[in-house]
């Protein structure tokens, strides 16, 4: 079995996961995981049951033929990213569909997932959404990508969300300034889980008047035009 483990967005993972999933990772020992040190870590903070130096930790790569090779003579093993769920906006989608393709049963686990506790909060369309990962880095092309996005939320009413790089927060939240119109509305969705978490929806003309600077937090965007 493939068992697709969220690890938390922020804080801790005996936090953040409920007893069912973190009973379940105890009694697993094999793992493949996006970055090695805060798999240890994550490992460690749900209390595993022995030393995790006894652990069979690897890093996830597009080669999937040993996890492949293990899960099909009966070792479980869990897939790990860094923050959220694997194979969302985070590695691990080649390893889950090479388990399908084998005929390896995947099971996944509950916990979080900020792209989703973001859209909760919003307030904003949840009936029909798309995630659009990063936008552009290029001044010019991120601008004609932002229109695109209000262009189809505005066709579709459909909730655009998208992510950035923290350091680049507050230049993605000026060119939203920028490029849409007063009356488009902007979720800023910023340290999910955490004590200092802020989730805030305003239109764009609110915003400009607000002149809001999110930081190097982790942030979820989400844009919803009328």
């Amino acid at each position: 079995m493939l068992y697709v483990i969220p690890s938390p967005v922020g804080g801790r993972a005996a936090d953040a996961l409920p007893d069912s999933a973190l009973n379940l990772i105890r009694s697993l020992r094999t793992f493949s995981v996006e970055n090695a040190k805060s798999a240890r870590a994550f490992l460690a903070d749900v209390g595993m049951p022995c030393p995790i130096q006894e652990l069979h930790i690897s890093v996830l790569d597009e080669n999937t033929s040993r996890e492949i090779k293990a899960m099909k003579s009966g070792t479980a093993i869990g897939l790990l990213s860094e923050a959220g769920c694997p194979a969302i906006a985070d590695p691990g989608a080649s390893l889950v569909e090479a388990a399908h393709r084998e005929g390896i049963h995947v099971v996944p686990l509950v916990g979080p997932s900020s792209i989703v506790l973001a859209l909760m909060a919003s307030g904003l369309e949840g009936q029909r959404f798309a995630f659009c990962g990063y936008l552009p880095r290029d001044r010019g092309e991120r601008a004609r990508r932002i229109a695109e996005l209000e262009k189809r939320s505005r066709k579709e009413g459909e909730t655009q969300i998208f992510i950035e790089t923290p350091y680049r927060n507050d230049v993605l939240v000026s060119a939203l300034l920028e490029c849409c119109a007063s009356e488009t509305k902007l979720c800023l969705a910023s340290d999910l889980t955490l004590q200092s978490e802020t989730v805030a929806t305003k239109t764009i003309g609110q915003w400009r008047k607000a002149r809001p600077g999110v930081g190097k937090r982790p942030t979820v965007f989400l844009l919803l035009a009328r």
